[in-house]
């Protein structure tokens, strides 16, 4: 493997890398090398997507994690260098929606959906930063969303909490680009996860509006998150950072 895109030795925390975009990202950081720790709430999917994850040759661990508790962030780190000894990556792309028109939003619907989207990514980048100080650096990659670009009807609690995901992430990466460590957002199109299969049971026509949008003319898969991970967490990517990189077959960019 090239060196620019090599990962051995380096130890990844995947937070919600237990399913849909956070798994295929964690598949693609072990196929390059990187020893995994996947973060989530369900023990069974955990033990589930570590099985694959060694099925392909890669090594993980997993932690139970509650990504909205400052403190579970703190324990899933602890828990990673104790397995790796050092943690280098941090993939923060643990996420959820409740679909609502902003007038239907409730208080709970707001605080989960802010909660668990943006306050985790927040807390576990600060749980991430004094164990990648002492590794000498690393790679925070985010998840925001296309609707870190657009606005939708269905959708204000979690475009609000992607559209912050992106201004978090350029401000994690001039305050710690001192500390060598590169902050970067990756934006998914969409993508075929549990997630967007519930979007598609709300949204009549949204599987082909989506297709007809997109110049690849399909839905992404989990798989096709694999390679922008790598890259954002690989040596390729040292003099990138506080980016927005839209995975979305060209959906952003067609009239």
């Amino acid at each position: 493997m090239s060196p620019l895109f090599d990962l051995s030795g380096r130890a990844a925390l995947v937070t919600g890398g237990n399913g849909g975009i956070g798994l295929g990202m964690a598949l693609g950081l072990a196929q390059a090398g990187a020893r995994v720790m996947v973060a989530g709430r369900d023990t069974a999917k955990n033990a589930a997507a570590i099985a694959d994850i060694r099925k392909h040759g890669g090594t993980a661990e997993a932690v139970v994690c509650d990504v909205t508790s400052k403190a579970a962030c703190e324990a899933a780190v602890a828990a990673t260098e104790k397995a790796f000894g050092r943690l280098d990556i941090l993939i923060a792309n643990a996420g959820s929606s409740r679909r609502r028109q902003p007038q239907e939003l409730s208080e709970d619907d707001w605080h989960f959906v802010i909660d668990t989207n943006l306050s985790s990514t927040l807390f576990s980048a600060q749980a991430a930063y004094p164990a990648m100080k002492r590794a000498g650096g690393g790679k925070i990659i985010t998840i925001g969303s296309m609707m870190s670009i657009f606005g939708t009807a269905y959708a204000a609690a979690y475009a609000a909490s992607k559209g912050g995901v992106v201004q978090l992430t350029r401000s994690l990466a001039v305050a710690w680009a001192p500390d060598n460590i590169q902050v970067n957002s990756v934006l998914p199109g969409w993508i075929d996860t549990a997630l967007t299969r519930g979007a598609r049971q709300q949204v009549p026509g949204l599987e082909e509006k989506v297709v007809a949008r997109s110049p690849i003319g399909r839905w992404g898969v989990p798989a096709d998150m694999a390679g922008v991970a790598v890259f954002l967490a690989a040596p390729a990517s040292d003099f990138v950072t506080g980016t927005a990189i839209p995975v979305d077959g060209g959906f952003s960019v067609q009239g």
